[in-house]
């Protein structure tokens, strides 16, 4: 049994974020399981809520959705990491919601992203099950962002205006600011 890694995170300009991720054709490949671990180990520390393979340079069509009240994201609902694997979104609601978003391979920088409020997916687990799901709210909107990340988007693309872009210290201090307003 291998011991998990913490891997590198890839940043904004490296190719693999820009390309799209093959499909996982085993998922029972020791190599993608130990994936699977590493992508747990290295979120975790770095106060992620999801974590897609293309993030640490491996294109494969997997991300990791691990929602849970974090430094980045204290309000986000805790679930049990889940590897997702060949995501498809069968469906999305017609409500759209913008909100603040950052990505791990985007530091420093926030921007306000309109999304789904919900979707349907499809996805095979680590075991090799398919799994349908229906997912709403925050944990909608990181699914979202994670799949991008399978397709060579990141959430600078779905940004509306450069005016919807703020810098980490400058969000802050809005959310400081919004959480003491009435």
């Amino acid at each position: 049994m291998t011991v998990a890694q913490l891997l590198d995170i890839a940043q904004l300009g490296n190719p693999v974020l820009r390309s799209p991720a093959q499909p996982v054709t085993n998922v029972h490949d020791p190599s993608i399981q130990s994936l699977i671990d590493n992508l747990t180990t290295t979120v975790a520390p770095v106060n992620g809520v999801g974590l897609a393979a293309p993030q640490v340079s491996k294109s494969y069509r997997l991300f990791l959705l691990a929602s849970r009240p974090t430094v980045r994201y204290p309000y986000a609902p805790h679930m049990e990491p889940t590897a997702i694997i060949n995501p498809h979104i069968l469906s999305r609601s017609h409500e759209m919601v913008k909100d603040w978003e950052g990505c791990l391979s985007i530091p420093g920088i926030r921007g306000l992203v309109p999304r789904s409020e919900a979707i349907e997916v499809e996805y095979t687990d680590r075991w090799g099950k398919l799994r349908r799901a229906e997912f709403s709210g925050f944990v909608a909107r990181v699914f979202q962002h994670e799949y991008d990340h399978l397709d060579g988007i990141v959430f600078l693309d779905r940004v509306e205006s450069s005016r919807d872009i703020v810098t980490e210290t400058e969000y802050y201090k809005h959310m400081a600011f919004s959480s003491i307003a009435p």
